[in-house]
């Protein structure tokens, strides 16, 4: 399989912790935010959206959309098992997920920061503090939902589940653009402990094909 991905996407990170997670063996193909590639013709033509990540099957499937393909994996390598079997529970760590997912990257993403840049001339100060907000106040509402008493060494139990390989690239985001994240107790031990973990540090931005050496 290759993953089309940049080094610092959260929505392609996810997707690495993922992968890793489960020893999936993968090639990456690094498509470069920054520079724009992701509008180049040939991208196009792997992903109609120019959004990373994508990943391609060995029969040649096209799967874009990190949940759908987190989805995909767990369900094609279901161990080890990053959703629950019983499915309340199964919902509550999608509800997590889901709050990374749906609620914070939509509007803070490198997209939405260009156009607020170029359509309304937005300067970088100001999108920093949007950027900052929406994620604090994701994390925040995270936080809270941690208090679960189904939340254990991980977010929802002792074993890394999806809802941690959502958190950690969110978070990872929010030390980069300078969110005071001191009052996210449960959610800076459970980052920190994952970051423990092997398929984690693989996962890593610094890790990864295209980040600067």
């Amino acid at each position: 399989m290759i993953l089309y991905d940049y080094y610092r996407s959260s929505a392609a990170y996810r997707v690495r912790v993922v992968m890793h997670l489960k020893a999936i063996q993968f090639d990456q193909q690094p498509i470069n935010l920054a520079r724009g590639e992701q509008s180049a013709d040939g991208y196009k033509q792997v992903n109609p959206q120019g959004l990373v990540p994508t990943l391609v099957l060995d029969d040649q499937t096209r799967i874009s959309q990190s949940n759908a393909i987190c989805e995909w994996l767990e369900e094609t390598y279901p161990a080890p098992r990053l959703l629950p079997i019983e499915s309340k529970q199964r919902a509550r760590v999608r509800s997590l997920a889901n709050i990374v997912a749906c609620d914070i990257h939509p509007i803070a993403n490198l997209r939405v920061q260009k156009y607020l840049e170029n359509e309304f001339e937005i300067p970088e100060d100001r999108r920093m503090d949007w950027v900052r907000h929406w994620i604090t106040t994701g994390l925040h509402a995270i936080e809270t939902e941690l208090e679960s008493p189904e939340t254990g060494v991980f977010c929802h139990g002792d074993s890394p589940t999806l809802a941690d390989a959502y958190l950690v690239p969110q978070h990872y985001n929010g030390v980069r653009f300078g969110c005071d994240l001191q009052a996210f107790r449960r959610v800076n031990a459970i980052v920190t402990r994952c970051n423990t973990l092997d398929a984690f540090v693989r996962a890593h931005p610094d890790s990864q094909p295209g980040a600067p050496r």
